[in-house]
């Protein structure tokens, strides 16, 4: 049954409507199932600091800005980072839906949860069967740093979803040279979410398409619809440059583009092997089948998906490494050419020598040994994985009563999942296919729907309630100075004031100066700073706010505020 289903051809002839169902169903399935995973528990928590308090704060501004996108600011200053197309949807969501931790991060979220579909489609288009493309989207939507990063209120989830888009009209414009004006479109959105990226992403395209079908470049719908998808890209940026001039130049171009090739930018900075950890520290299992699969790729480099996926992989892999700037979610863009790669061993352990004989060069065709498909070496990996998931699970479940419930349950559920999978791949069983898919899928339901699945939040005070007293007793617009060591874009977020931090020096030079100072402190700063007419208006997470006192030269607000207090 399962390999009727998983070695399906493309549809013709007489079958040609019952397979188009099929199709359809897988389509539909992939995403439902990613609608679930990226919408569970999405509104739940708080926005974790800098790029889902940013990203909030400017999607505010354009939300108060009646949606004028064209000059996006933060706080009312010239946002110059990124353009808006992102923080453009999220005030959209903010007009339908109100400004909340669910608006803030569903675009995001529905447009990575829209990526699962779109990499079985690329999928369907490089490989002969279903089978590859099938466990290539079930890998790719059980791949723990993209669901994590594509259910925050980021950029990135967005970009894998544009970049996706541009590949999938790019291969299907092999068969249909139509299809070739998505790419032009494909290609802006990108532009307009994360800006120069898009150059790196667009020589992965223009490298593969020179190696597998360089006559792409000669279709006039190709190059429409490069025209096409580069006018509103173009039009933005003429206007940033007119309006600000050499400041959106030197701001958006060297500050925060080129200068992450040059330099580490607010210290994020990392080893060559930055991301060579960051996919052994987040990837499994999955990462247990990609050195097998790139091998199976350079073996096949004569076939589209093998080109594919050693373009894509090699160049983005090389430009990130050389990158001086580390970030984590830097390296997301890599993990679909991971999953194709994946995909394509799993297929050919799925199928055995069927599969193998139809992807393994002639020179390397005759027969395959059970062990080819079943390294001991899994074995040993998956029986790991399954110890160090079998002993968090007994740790957080018996001895540490303060984190949520559900995360022992998810780690059990994962614990289970790599104790069987080792199980049926010693027993040479294709079975722990479908285990590691299901096993992964339910584990990553349960993790998304306790409350430490943005764990950062846990690195820091509590910034709800800290955020509450900032927003209730200071006036509107009034700029708060903090004795917290960095800027939190969350506190900002929810107080809707600007909190700035400040040294001992500084906090005392805004008391003495200022007209109004408002000082967000920590106990023992105010008791070193000893200020004079000092009063604590408000306390909470063991922060106190403090204005000067009430009973010497009240304003208006400050007696509003007296007034409320008693």
């Amino acid at each position: 049954m399962y390999r009727e289903i998983f070695t399906s051809y493309e549809p013709s002839g007489g079958s040609h409507r019952t397979k188009g169902w099929i199709e359809q169903l897988w389509v539909l399935g992939l995403l439902l199932a990613a609608i679930v995973l990226y919408q569970m528990n999405l509104g739940e928590l708080p926005l974790r600091d800098w790029d889902e308090g940013i990203v909030a704060q400017v999607a505010r501004d354009l939300w108060r800005g009646d949606l004028n996108w064209l000059h996006p600011t933060i706080a009312g200053e010239p946002y110059f980072n990124k353009p808006p197309l992102v923080h453009l949807l999220v005030a959209i969501a903010y007009h339908f839906g109100g400004v909340n931790e669910w608006t803030t991060r569903l675009p995001g979220a529905m447009l990575s949860a829209i990526s699962v579909p779109l990499l079985y489609g690329i999928a369907r288009e490089v490989f002969p069967l279903r089978g590859p493309a099938i466990f290539s989207a079930l890998i790719y939507l059980t791949l723990f740093p993209v669901v994590r990063h594509g259910r925050l209120a980021m950029l990135d989830g967005a970009l894998l979803c544009f970049f996706l888009l541009t590949l999938w009209c790019l291969l299907r414009s092999r068969r249909d040279l139509r299809w070739g004006l998505g790419v032009g479109f494909g290609l802006g959105a990108i532009v307009l979410t994360k800006g120069v990226v898009a150059i790196l992403l667009g020589t992965i395209a223009l490298l593969f398409t020179l190696w597998d079908t360089p006559r792409l470049l000669r279709s006039g719908y190709l190059w429409t619809g490069l025209l096409l998808g580069m006018t509103p890209v173009t039009l933005w940026y003429v206007a940033q440059l007119l309006y600000y001039g050499d400041r959106f130049a030197s701001a958006h171009f060297l500050s925060q583009s080129w200068q992450r090739l040059l330099a580490p930018v607010e210290n994020n900075s990392g080893p060559p092997w930055f991301y060579l950890l960051e996919l052994l520290k987040y990837t499994w299992p999955w990462l247990l089948f990609w050195p097998a699969g790139l091998h199976l790729a350079w073996n096949n480099r004569n076939l589209g998906w093998a080109k594919l996926v050693l373009v894509w992989t090699g160049i983005y892999l090389s430009a990130i490494t050389v990158m001086s700037t580390k970030l984590p979610w830097y390296v997301l863009p890599v993990y679909p050419a991971i999953a194709l790669t994946c995909g394509a061993l799993l297929a050919q352990v799925w199928q055995g020598d069927v599969y193998a004989h139809s992807t393994v060069p002639s020179s390397a065709s005759g027969p395959l040994s059970p062990s080819h498909f079943y390294p001991r070496y899994w074995v040993v990996i998956l029986g790991i994985l399954a110890l160090g998931a079998w002993g968090a699970s007994a740790y957080f479940g018996l001895f540490d009563p303060s984190v949520d419930p559900v995360l022992p349950i998810a780690l059990f559920a994962l614990a289970l999942t790599f104790s069987v999978s080792a199980s049926l791949v010693y027993r040479e069983d294709r079975q722990f296919v479908l285990i590691l898919f299901w096993g992964m899928y339910v584990s990553l339901c349960l993790f998304v729907s306790c409350a430490h699945w943005v764990w950062e939040l846990a690195e820091d005070y509590p910034v709800r309630p800290v955020a509450q007293i900032v927003r209730e007793y200071t006036p509107p617009e009034q700029v708060v100075y903090t004795s917290h060591p960095y800027h939190r874009p969350s506190l900002n977020f929810y107080s809707d004031r600007q909190v700035i931090p400040a040294d001992l020096e500084q906090l005392q030079q805004h008391w003495k100066k200022d007209d109004r100072p408002y000082l967000l402190l920590d106990p023992e700063t105010r008791d070193r700073l000893q200020l004079k007419q000092a009063k604590a208006i408000a306390e909470a997470e063991n922060w106190i706010l403090i204005a000067r006192d009430p009973t010497k030269g009240l304003g208006s607000w400050e007696l509003r505020i007296e007034t409320e207090i008693h």
